[in-house]
């Protein structure tokens, strides 16, 4: 996940924390259907905007997880 991708992320997660919080909603239908509406609304400011569709960002060559192995794995031949 690139910085744009994150970074939307966690706009959409940050704000729906909020609104939840706000409008006092505690049940899983509503909470459900507030996450569905913030997410949307930022597609859409993103749309607005020209800026690139999230599916649209390029992705990664190698997992975050693959790159931790990777690292590791270097890490243990400097040591021997």
């Amino acid at each position: 996940m690139g910085s744009e991708e994150l970074a939307a992320n966690l706009f959409r997660i940050t704000q729906t924390e909020s609104k939840l919080k706000k409008d006092n909603i505690s049940n899983e239908k509503d909470a459900t259907k507030t996450h569905y509406n913030i997410g949307k609304n930022i597609r859409e400011v993103i749309a607005k905007n020209d800026g690139t569709m999230l599916e649209d960002l390029p992705t990664p060559k190698k997992s975050l997880k693959e790159l931790e192995k990777e690292k590791l794995y270097q890490e243990k031949i400097k040591m021997k």
